[in-house]
């Protein structure tokens, strides 16, 4: 006999997913059931189970965005459904394929207020591209099939909504009868090339132009070597946005980064100057750092029709893949003679590269340099690493400082930018990839959440892995310092202790009671020996970075607005004010932005004055 929850296994498995993540109850019970049995026999699913159904969800995510399948996560109903909703989530909003199977209470009990019972339809219909409840045997093929294809081509999660009698049902092949879908499990081409006429409007545009930019996001991941040829042939410059940063290896002399508030001063300077910018696989969201309307000729190439045209009013938008669209396009363009452009570009990210240096060295007298500690971890990154960071100051300092060279991987979740996210994408990159070491980037904030639990999971499946090196690396400054920063730049406001204090933790002692290697690192000149022995140790490293919370996740152009509400903030009385001058001094003269050094103390300045005066009224001002 077959039942649905069997057939359901085996076309998953036609679909070519090997790997799901889980965790069971009893809405999906019948369901979990057939996988043991499937798993017995020699021809189930790697069942993953971590601590928890958002960690599911998330491993889902970042198992689609390393390895270009469709990822799929499973959990029971209500409870188990609403907690994948994160990781969906971020599945959704960066763009990626994701099936998610959730349990359901029996067929009678729909409407009827029962336990853990609820509309479930409702709850996913926002974030899926797809949504059905699975409500007779015939219907089960059609839905699976129909989920997994709607996921690949709309690049979105899909939720397939299982209730617990419908599992245990007999299957059987479905018959040519009116209402019954008979579907096919072939998966649909997304080589998608747009019409020839197009391509050449896209050439005459790129042909034309004089300074040309790349910007290249990670849905032209695939499509390495015809983007820098591409690129070669236009003398264009090119930045990546954060996610697409190990689309283009950090060897392209001309390949400045990222743009924007974590992006790099040649990144910023390319869009302020260039004539002509050309958008690759990406729907960068920070439109405030693009090219001003009408200072450039915009060409836009993605797989999303919805987010064509978007972000900046395109001369040309074309829908299709990025690789297979570069690849009919090369030949329509007209090598560049004149290499000044580039060029130019590739000597002011010569310089940058020694300024982020420079910001490395910089010692800070309340704690460690973050920037070090990465920047450290940089240098020693052996070839195929594959390196994650959480939301976050981690996010700075992993696009200033990590360059991913030919053949690493890196990824966060990006558009959602949830915390905790760079644990589970970490370990799901391990299991993809078991022979590469990992390393993970994480605040103590996001570990906290969620993270320190996943170290369980790491315990749980260790012998599974070829290789066994894993760094993990805890930036401890006890506080939630992106918020803090966001607090003091974007609203004028000082820190809020009560809301921004993360109760200090001995991540290494706790690496090492679960058996594993963990370091304390407290000076920064012993960044790069820690990570020298992480790198030789077969096996798992916590590094517990102990770093300052104050030093300031610079943007490369010091706005006006930055140094006012920054100065604001310390005026209101800000908890870290001394340390926030001495620190954002240090950086800000290392940068040579005097204006700003200035206004920071200014700020402090101005509040003793308040004091000596009395005056509680001008701290307001």
């Amino acid at each position: 006999m077959t039942t649905v929850s069997d057939f359901i296994i085996q076309r998953v498995k036609e679909w070519g997913v090997t790997r799901v993540f889980g965790f069971p109850g009893d809405g999906i019970g019948e369901f979990d059931g057939a996988l043991g049995r499937a798993e017995r026999e020699g021809e189930g699913l790697e069942y993953i189970r971590p601590t928890h159904e958002e960690i599911c969800s998330l491993m889902a995510t970042a198992h689609a965005k390393f390895t270009g399948e469709v990822g799929v996560c499973i959990a029971t109903s209500s409870p188990g459904a609403f907690h994948m909703l994160n990781g969906l989530y971020d599945a959704s909003m960066d763009n990626q394929p994701v099936v998610a199977i959730v349990g359901q209470q029996g067929l009678a009990s729909l409407g009827t207020f029962v336990m853990q019972e609820s509309n479930l339809e409702r709850v996913f219909a926002d974030v899926a591209c797809y949504v059905q409840t699975i409500v007779s045997p015939d219907q089960a093929q059609a839905v699976i099939d129909t989920a997994f294809r709607t996921a690949k081509l709309r690049l979105a999660p899909a939720v397939i909504i299982l209730p617990h009698d419908i599992q245990g049902m007999d299957w059987h092949e479905p018959a040519p009868e009116n209402w019954v879908a008979r579907s096919s499990a072939a998966s649909p081409s997304t080589a998608i090339v747009p019409p020839e006429s197009e391509l050449q409007k896209a050439a005459d545009i790129i042909n034309a132009g004089k300074k040309v930019t790349f910007l290249v996001g990670a849905g032209a991941t695939g499509a390495t070597d015809e983007v820098i040829e591409a690129a070669n042939l236009a003398g264009a410059g090119i930045i990546t946005a954060l996610r697409g940063k190990h689309v283009v290896p950090s060897e392209i002399p001309f390949h400045t980064q990222q743009l924007g508030l974590l992006g790099s001063l040649p990144s910023l300077h390319q869009a302020e100057k260039c004539d002509t910018i050309v958008f690759l696989g990406t729907n960068y969201p920070y439109g405030q750092f693009l090219p001003k309307t009408g200072q450039a000729r915009g060409i836009q190439i993605d797989l999303k029709p919805e987010q064509l045209g978007v972000r900046y009013p395109n001369e040309l938008n074309l829908w299709g893949d990025v690789r297979a669209t570069l690849e009919a396009l090369i030949p329509l363009l007209e090598p560049k003679t004149d290499l000044s452009w580039q060029e130019g570009i590739a000597d002011e990210m010569r310089g940058w590269e020694r300024e982020m240096e420079t910001q490395a060295m910089l010692s800070y007298p309340d704690g460690g340099n973050p920037r070090r500690v990465i920047h450290e971890l940089n240098k020693r990154l052996p070839d195929g690493a594959i390196v994650t960071c959480d939301a976050g100051t981690t996010a700075d300092w992993y696009g200033a400082h990590i360059r991913l060279r030919r053949g690493m991987l890196g990824d966060m979740s990006g558009r959602l930018a949830t915390m905790l996210a760079a644990m589970p994408y970490a370990v799901a990159a391990k299991f993809a990839y078991s022979d590469r070491p990992v390393v993970c980037t994480i605040g103590d904030g996001g570990f906290q959440m969620l993270g320190m639990n996943e170290l369980i999971t790491i315990k749980k499946y260790l012998s599974r892995w070829k290789t066994k090196t894993f760094v993990i690396v805890v930036m401890h400054n006890d506080d939630l310092t992106q918020v803090s920063w966001e607090m003091r730049t974007e609203d004028g406001n000082p820190l809020w202790n009560t809301a921004q204090d993360v109760e200090s933790v001995d991540y290494a002692g706790w690496a090492s009671l679960l058996g594993f290697r963990g370091v304390t690192l407290t000076r920064d000149e012993d960044a790069g020996a820690v990570f020298d022995e992480a790198f030789a140790f077969d096996g798992v490293t916590l590094i517990d970075a102990h770093v300052s919370k104050n030093v300031p996740p610079l943007p490369p152009h010091i706005t006006a607005e930055f140094a006012l509400n920054t100065a604001k903030a310390l005026l209101k009385g800000d908890p870290s004010e001394l340390a926030v001058i001495v620190d954002s001094a240090e950086a800000l003269a290392a940068e040579g932005v005097e204006r700003v050094k200035g206004a920071l103390h200014l700020g402090g300045r101005g509040r003793r004055a308040a004091r000596r005066d009395g005056d509680a009224g001008r701290e307001d001002d």
